[in-house]
């Protein structure tokens, strides 16, 4: 009886944990949509973006182009509590922590030792089919970014 209770209870906290990454509506595969996107001198342009669930966490890929226009691969893995998670592939930042506002808005900040060096707010159209990131603060180089991109779910 008591092995029958425990197979339950695990299945059931694993199909909770399905269902609550899958109505996650970040997840999936998002491409920039250059044409209704801004970007400033020095701006990074992250061409797609994979969320990812993996087990309790989110799993971020990006692959773009720094503000020179040279190749870059960024990954994150963390939740999306407010906490700084590691962060590689990027100069300017080693932890990036995801803060939840509501059901359509995020809040990502970026940090190099403790320092914080770009800020993020990402909204999610009501259908869930674009999401607008605007981004705002400093290279690895000390200069001014800022840009506000437009991601296509795929």
């Amino acid at each position: 009886m008591k092995l029958r209770t425990i197979v339950f209870t695990l299945a059931l906290a694993l199909t909770s944990l399905t269902l609550c990454f899958a109505e996650n509506p970040n997840l999936g595969t998002w491409k920039l949509n250059e044409a209704k996107s801004k970007f400033g001198p020095a701006a990074a342009k992250n061409n797609t973006v994979v969320f990812e669930a993996a087990g309790d966490e989110i799993k971020i890929t990006t692959e773009g182009v720094d503000g020179q226009g040279n190749p870059m691969h960024r990954q994150w893995k963390g939740k999306f509590d407010g906490k700084d998670y590691p962060l590689s592939g990027d100069p300017n930042s080693g932890t990036r922590a995801y803060k939840v506002i509501n059901d359509r808005i995020m809040e990502g900040i970026d940090k190099r030792d403790g320092k914080v060096t770009t800020t993020a707010r990402i909204v999610l159209s009501a259908d869930g089919k674009t999401r607008t990131v605007t981004v705002k603060g400093t290279n690895a180089a000390g200069k001014p970014v800022h840009s506000k991109a437009v991601y296509e779910k795929q």
